[in-house]
């Protein structure tokens, strides 16, 4: 194996183009496939930017060169000092003579799996080799446009005047009640992590009005569906002095602008994943939870009113708004969280909404009560002791403000973007009710 000692990169594999034709030129990387043709070897080095092709003639290569090729096993890892060329053969129209090869490091075979993905792996064989798994253009296609769409909600809220904060993760108290809760040992005490920021967002909009989180937040789920994991991505809003509509444009927009920078900076990778980013127009479609029953029921799927909507109900919709972003609003007040605000007017409906993209529900918010009496009543119709609660509700004694904010999934979001069916594919290392590793 040879020692890195004084090479460096000078060009990633995407940089190497005709205009580079000879040119000497340094490049690191994995194996991806080595062809032996006898007197003429071709390898092809694939690094975080694409693949380059190498091309080892044993006419004009020395022999300690065309030796290193011919131990070389797929994703060992390379080095290679050569001369570019243009080639109408390559499949880009250039490749690399090499002068010099350094193994930095040999792969072991038989791999787990096969990186390329010319040949099919389950998703749980994939995901239990996942670092070569990740290896495929594909998969990392998938995280270069999650690395977009983080830059692009961060430049939008900074455009919108919100601070950044974190919040605690280990926390005393459900912040959603329920059951759906990891305990963890916390010195001589019990504790949980937490499930979202919501209560620490709400008391920091009394002091910054306008904040964002991007974190992971951890739900113990049951289910194993095809959108839920343990540990998930959440992009979390609060704002000051405004209500559930005032949020809702928010959302839309953010959604629509990062839309518009994933379609500009991500060309390459929607086009290796196959995909069209289409703005949606705006306003996107509103639809009450009464309508949204009716429509369900003429369907065959019958929701009891107050009820959640189920997953074949959900799909049923999915079926009318094919590739489409809307809102489900005005839903009733008891299958909402405490937080939510009832409508004055009506207060069995409460001013909160989802956001929808077929039948997968990305996002949810709502106007937050602020009223301290009414909050703790909310508390105690949904079984909850206002003790528990206690460090929260004295910050409403400190002024609190009206607000609202939402929750958007991350994970799901580049579901859309990357039209994967299953979210664990859009989690670099997933976690879910059967997965603890790698």
């Amino acid at each position: 194996m040879d020692k890195l000692e004084d090479w460096r990169r000078t060009h990633f594999s995407s940089e190497i183009t005709p205009n580079l034709d000879g040119q000497t030129v340094t490049v690191f990387g994995w194996v991806q496939t080595v062809r032996d043709l006898g007197k003429m070897k071709f390898i092809v080095l694939s690094d975080r930017e694409g693949e380059i092709q190498i091309t080892v003639p044993a006419k004009t290569v020395s022999q300690t060169v065309f030796e290193k090729v011919n131990g070389l096993k797929k994703q060992s890892v390379i080095g290679v000092r050569g001369v570019v060329k243009k080639s109408d053969k390559a499949q880009r129209g250039v490749e690399i003579f090499p002068e010099e090869i350094k193994v930095l490091n040999y792969a072991k075979h038989p791999l787990a799996l096969d990186p390329t993905g010319r040949i099919p792996a389950d998703l749980d064989v994939r995901l239990d080799a996942r670092i070569l798994d990740l290896r495929r253009p594909e998969n990392r296609a998938i995280f270069r446009i999650n690395h977009q769409v983080l830059s692009s909600i961060r430049k939008f809220f900074e455009m919108q005047g919100f601070i950044e904060v974190q919040t605690p993760k280990i926390i005393a108290t459900a912040t959603e009640g329920g059951a759906a809760l990891f305990p963890v040992v916390y010195f001589d005490r019990e504790a949980f992590l937490a499930q979202s920021p919501q209560l620490y967002k709400e008391q920091l909009t009394s002091v910054f009005e306008k904040v964002y989180e991007i974190a992971p937040f951890f739900r113990a789920e049951e289910s194993r569906t095809t959108r839920h994991t343990a540990e998930f991505i959440s992009v979390d809003i609060e704002q000051a002095f405004v209500d559930w509509r005032d949020v809702v444009e928010l959302l839309e927009n953010l959604i629509v602008f990062v839309l518009k920078e994933v379609k500009e900076k991500c060309q390459k990778e929607l086009e290796i994943l196959k995909r069209e980013i289409k703005i949606p127009p705006q306003p996107f479609r509103r639809y009450t939870y009464d309508e949204v029953l009716k429509v369900l029921e003429k369907k065959g799927f019958p929701v009891s009113w107050g009820e959640d909507i189920p997953t074949p109900a959900l799909r049923a919709l999915g079926e009318i708004h094919r590739e489409e972003y809307y809102f489900i609003v005005d839903w009733p007040t008891k299958s909402k969280p405490f937080y939510i605000k009832p409508r004055d007017d009506k207060p069995e409906v409460c001013e909160a909404f989802d956001l929808m993209y077929s039948w997968i529900e990305l996002a949810s918010g709502g106007t937050r009560i602020h009223d301290k009496e009414l909050l703790v009543k909310r508390l105690r119709e949904q079984d909850l002791n206002p003790e528990s609660f206690s460090s929260h509700l004295k910050v409403f004694d400190w002024g609190m403000p009206p607000h609202a904010g939402w929750a958007l999934g991350l994970g799901r979001f580049l579901m859309v973007l990357t039209g994967r069916e299953n979210i664990r594919e859009c989690v670099l290392f997933p976690r879910d009710r059967d997965r603890l590793e790698p």
